[in-house]
């Protein structure tokens, strides 16, 4: 029996003694670094998704506006781009695992001097050929091009999960951005209900004053209350303006004729809003999702640098046609084939696939600790969103009845005063009071309400 030549010989060795070093573990899932539980249980139970963008956003107008920013929001779009130019990669790394076939023909003619040609004459050489064949086919023994075409395919899911993410990043802003426009609207009209008395309370302090039954004190402390409030309605009509202009930029365009819409105080505040245990609500998000196929492409990068130790053996082959003319292309006998196998082992590259190795090992590491931050960061922010949700609930609750309690003491402090009981001081000082008591309730409300909205995105978006 023949002995195999040297050089193949040594590239086998070299290609057992790594071995060990190419063969990389199937890919398991880190455990969650979180507690089992929410630091503040939920007491309504637990349910196995959140809710629908149909039950969290009931609101006809902002629905609307949802979807428009969906369909314009121009950051989306490159979201949208960058998951397109991730499916290409993909399609590009897995064509690597199929042969390319292709399809040639070629002439040539070269004239040989009368000194080479062997005859003592000049020659004119003449080769056409029309061919079909595989070039540089590489074998996938070792599951390198396998473990490429996984790394690409976990890139193209991480971005999937990416624009996931941004999606219901942009819908939660879109509900932020409309809730601070009806908390500005809702403000207004507080303000312009203010003013009204203040009005009312001026010409009263007038009269009085010109009858005699209050002083100059008392026309001068209701003129700058007047003034005060107006101060306050061109501030809000800023913010308005301003806030109008921001839901602009994330609906990517003027929102005009759209349906009515409700006020504040009856948009959904998710206050029963159930959840389910943290693995199964941060699993569920899309940016945990993004860093999981992160961390699957580092994985699968591993195996491939390891696979380099090992021998490639690729295939050329090719059958076809060939004449000195052209007439005689497709003749009897006319058919050449050429069929190349090649295996070749580094046998010395200083150390540049082991450096490949370590640094697959590295990046590696880093998708772990980043994953594993992801789901940290996720626990803590839906922590945080379920004690906001139950305590902006507590103080609304308060709110509102501090709110009711100044009224109250306004309507007393008003009869006082035309009873000639109480003074213009009293009576603005309570006006003062339950002005800042209902603003304090509108942003109470706004500030759950806006919980609510971070609270479906933090959730993962609910079900679909």
């Amino acid at each position: 029996m023949t002995k195999p030549p040297a050089l193949l010989l040594v590239a086998l060795l070299t290609g057992c003694a790594h071995l060990s070093d190419w063969r990389t573990p199937d890919y398991q899932r880190p455990a969650a670094p979180v507690p089992q539980d929410w630091p503040q249980t939920p007491a309504n139970g637990r349910a196995a998704h959140g809710p629908t963008l149909a039950e969290m956003f009931p609101d006809a107008r902002l629905k609307a506006l949802i979807e428009t920013a969906l369909a314009n929001n121009r950051d989306l779009r490159i979201a949208v781009g960058r998951v397109a130019e991730a499916r290409a990669l993909l399609n590009v790394a897995s064509a690597d695992r199929l042969p390319t076939v292709n399809a040639g023909a070629a002439a040539s003619a070269a004239r040989v001097p009368a000194d080479l040609s062997g005859s003592g004459a000049a020659r004119i050489a003449r080769r056409d050929d029309v061919s079909i064949g595989v070039t540089a086919f590489e074998l996938d023994f070792w599951g390198r091009v396998k473990a490429l075409d996984d790394a690409a395919r976990a890139q193209y899911l991480a971005s999937e999960a990416a624009r996931d993410a941004f999606r219901l990043s942009l819908i939660s802003d879109v509900a932020n951005a409309y809730y601070t426009i009806l908390e500005l609207e809702a403000r207004t009209q507080l303000a312009r209900a203010t003013l009204d008395n203040r009005r009312d309370f001026l010409e009263l302090a007038r009269t009085r004053r010109d009858v005699g039954l209050a002083g100059d004190l008392d026309v001068r402390l209701a003129e700058a209350a007047f003034e005060q409030t107006r101060v306050a309605l061109a501030d809000l009509a800023r913010s308005r303006l301003q806030a109008g202009n921001a839901l602009d930029l994330l609906t990517g365009e003027a929102h005009v004729d759209l349906p009515p819409g409700k006020p504040l105080a009856e948009q959904n505040l998710a206050a029963d809003l159930p959840v389910s245990v943290p693995s199964d609500v941060l699993l569920n998000r899309p940016d945990v999702r993004a860093a999981e196929e992160r961390l699957i492409a580092a994985h699968a990068n591993v195996a491939a640098a390891r696979a380099a130790f090992m021998p490639r053996i690729t295939l050329s082959l090719a059958a076809g046609t060939a004449s000195s003319a052209l007439s005689g292309l497709f003749g009897a006998g006319s058919g050449v084939w050429s069929f190349v196998p090649q295996l070749v082992q580094p046998l010395f590259d200083a150390g540049r696939t082991e450096a490949n190795v370590d640094l697959a090992e590295a990046r590696k590491v880093i998708a772990v600790a980043d994953y594993e931050k992801t789901i940290q960061q996720a626990f803590r922010e839906v922590a945080d969103l379920l004690a906001a949700r139950d305590k902006l609930a507590e103080a609304l609750a308060a709110q509102e009845a501090l709110t009711d309690a100044q009224r109250q003491r306004l309507a007393l402090v008003e009869a006082r005063y035309h009873a000639g009981v109480a003074n213009a001081l009293e009576w603005l000082d309570a006006q003062r009071d339950v002005f800042a008591a209902e603003q304090a309730s509108v942003a109470t409300r706004r500030a759950l309400a806006g919980t609510a909205a971070q609270l479906y995105k933090a959730l993962g978006g609910g079900a679909t």
